[in-house]
């Protein structure tokens, strides 16, 4: 298992080791720009519980989440269909800036709220057949700082990162081919984390 923390230069090196290309830009928000955000984010965002089907039951989450795009994309999960609301002025900033940032583009945003520690998300990857295949997945977190798990489909090897207030992660190539990633509950955490997934719709 390795463990890789703190900021990254702007030209960051690929911290999976084969198989797939992810990078850690660090923080690329001031404080206040993180505050700000993050108020924003937690107070204006039009919150759902997500929905899941699981063994034929459908279930909600504690976990919120919150939908956006370009236009009112479809998006499948966990047998659920979500219908994106448009771009805000202030998700376009940040979609603007994750692009400037990752040479990519992006055409919709997928929020998640974690309330605390004791909320995370399993082991999964971003394949579904609406997004763009070998597409990058750009990751913004704003609010507490989380660890984010990466663990190789067949050797099963670990790569654990601590995701920091203001921090960027693009995943991209055969990434989700080959690899899982979690969000891992801890009971460290006692305060939110917002989690921003810009990424490419293909209809």
């Amino acid at each position: 298992m390795n463990n890789l923390f703190g900021n990254i230069q702007n030209s960051p090196l690929n911290i999976l080791p084969k198989d797939g290309v992810t990078k850690y830009y660090g923080k690329i928000f001031s404080d206040e720009e993180c505050e700000n955000y993050y108020q924003y984010l937690l107070n204006q965002i039009p919150w759902e519980n997500d929905e899941a089907v699981i063994f034929g039951k459908l279930i909600y989450t504690k976990r919120k989440v919150a939908w956006f795009g370009e236009k009112e994309f479809e998006y499948t999960y966990s047998k659920r269909t979500k219908y994106a609301k448009f771009w805000t002025p202030e998700l376009l900033e940040l979609k603007q800036k994750c692009e400037e940032i990752s040479g990519e583009t992006y055409n919709s945003c997928l929020l998640n709220l974690y309330h605390d520690g004791s909320e995370g998300m399993a082991y999964h990857s971003d394949a579904e057949k609406d997004l763009k295949k070998h597409g990058a997945i750009a990751s913004l977190t704003f609010g507490a700082e989380r660890k984010f798990s990466f663990k190789h489909k067949q050797t099963k090897e670990r790569i654990d990162i601590s995701l920091e207030n203001g921090s960027l992660l693009v995943m991209k190539g055969i990434t989700q081919e080959n690899w899982l990633h979690r969000l891992p509950p801890t009971t460290k955490v006692k305060t939110p984390r917002i989690n921003l997934t810009f990424r490419t719709i293909e209809e």
